[in-house]
């Protein structure tokens, strides 16, 4: 068979698609069928204050000027491993953000105290406003999670610059997302 160089060059092209169509219909995997359903074990305040936090703490500190006795010590990722452990928890942070938005994960055990300082509101009451603005909410969460990764471009870059403004803008996703659904009321500056 005598193929033309544009007949030749159409088959490279189109043989890889062909060939993973037909590996897909083999496996009789449907682009449609629906995903297992999750299991929820943590609440989403169990999530925060337990998967959350403490990785995104462990970035916002990972740059910081530090007054001790001998005089100011400024803290700041140096070598490879410094910015590897960093990224990990970073990458935490982002991943954290699908858990927030697995429907049906309780807010936080119906005694919890959702509040420390009074503004919160009670968890049946934020499962409430979650769930009349479910669009809402997870373009919150997706917004936290866009701030989260450019925390890893930046980590991946070693910019403490970018560290640091990244670490603001994850900042502001939180606060976002809390002052409207966790306490929308709070009249307090933020």
């Amino acid at each position: 068979m005598n193929l033309s160089k544009k007949s030749a060059l159409k088959l490279l092209a189109t043989g890889p698609a062909l060939a993973m169509t037909s590996l897909l219909a083999a496996c009789n995997i449907s682009a449609t069928e629906p995903s297992p359903p999750f299991k929820p074990t943590a609440t989403l305040q169990e999530i925060m204050t337990s998967v959350i936090d403490p990785n995104i703490d462990f970035v916002w500190n990972s740059v910081s000027s530090v007054s001790t006795a001998n005089g100011t010590e400024e803290r700041r990722p140096q070598t490879d491993g410094d910015w590897l452990v960093l990224r990990q928890h970073a990458l935490t942070v982002a991943e954290a953000g699908n858990l927030l938005l697995i429907k049906d994960r309780p807010i936080a055990a119906a005694s919890a105290k959702t509040s420390s300082g009074g503004a919160e509101l009670n968890p049946a009451d934020i499962t409430k406003l979650i769930a009349a603005n479910r669009n809402e909410y997870v373009n919150r969460v997706h917004n936290f999670q866009a701030a989260a990764q450019q925390l890893v471009a930046a980590i991946d870059a070693k910019n403490v610059e970018d560290l640091e403004r990244a670490g603001g803008e994850v900042e502001q996703a939180c606060e976002q997302c809390h002052s409207q659904f966790w306490y929308p009321g709070d009249s307090r500056p933020k």
